[in-house]
């Protein structure tokens, strides 16, 4: 069995409060886009395999996916194993949530090829033990996710609007973000009501110009390079730019194609992970 596992970008990404876990409340606007990796599952004897065409991903329990395979073996007591392929094109640390759309991919997988019948809500309450962007993941398209990310309302969907992505040569550890982030001084929280409605209006020039990203506060501080892949887009002719999740890829929006390819051409002979894709 396979599946298609998309990326997401942050249109808005608000922290409105910490638990005494440790874990910050947020309240996101997340957009699945069309960059995916691809996930193929099989039934083996015993165990869990992992393979993976980029050699930097680990391929043990450290692994996402293979931890969604164990807690799903776990919970039902499923005695065969399971191998999985992954061919991963979301770039890594990236703020792009790779690993957590690989994880809620083998979830629903393993959830048709054990024939188990959870609903979309018992893979997100299982999804969310293993992170927060998971329950997302599961649900997909546009929706505002609250909590520490495992409150999902589903949006109208924001189609077919153009980006390109950079990701500069390093990722960033979210946990670390998450650490360094200074709740006190935050002066301007994201207008996430007003990003809903145009988001219903299928205004994009509104909702590219107004999003915003509270954990930018920190990244940009200790990244400068993003500053200027972000100025970088907007020189050429993005209608507005931002940094995903903890970071540090920046994603630009464009109302027009031909803007789109200037930007990708001449972001790519600099970086290289750059590309053009659309929401879905």
């Amino acid at each position: 069995m396979k599946a298609k596992a998309y990326a997401k970008v942050n249109i808005a990404l608000d922290v409105i409060g910490k638990r005494e876990d440790g874990y910050h409340l947020l309240r996101m606007i997340m957009q699945a886009i069309d960059l995916y990796d691809e996930i193929l599952i099989e039934k083996i004897d015993k165990g869990i395999r992992i393979n993976c065409n980029k050699p930097y991903v680990p391929t043990d329990e450290r692994n996402l996916a293979y931890k969604a395979a164990k807690l799903f073996m776990d919970k039902f007591n499923i005695k065969s194993g399971v191998n999985i392929t992954i061919n991963k094109n979301i770039p890594v640390s990236a703020g792009l949530a790779g690993g957590s759309t690989d994880c809620a991919a083998v979830l629903k997988l393993m959830n048709k090829m054990f024939k188990t019948n959870l609903s979309d809500q018992e893979l997100m309450d299982l999804g969310v033990k293993l992170g927060a962007d998971v329950p997302y993941c599961i649900i997909g398209g546009t929706a505002l996710c609250e909590g520490i990310g495992e409150k999902i309302t589903k949006l109208k969907p924001f189609k077919d609007k153009i980006l390109v992505l950079v990701k500069p040569p390093f990722g960033v550890s979210t946990k670390v973000v998450y650490q360094e982030f200074d709740l006190s001084k935050v002066v301007f929280h994201p207008n996430v009501e007003g990003l809903i409605k145009n988001i219903e209006e299928d205004n994009l020039k509104y909702v590219a110009s107004n999003m915003k990203n509270l954990l930018e506060n920190v990244t940009l501080a200790k990244y400068k390079e993003i500053i200027s892949i972000k100025q970088s887009m907007i020189e050429c002719g993005s209608i507005g730019s931002m940094m995903s999740g903890s970071g540090p890829t920046v994603f630009a929006f464009f109302d027009d194609m031909v803007k789109a390819q200037k930007c990708y051409d001449i972001m790519k002979k600099k970086y290289k992970d750059v590309c053009i894709t659309r929401t879905i």
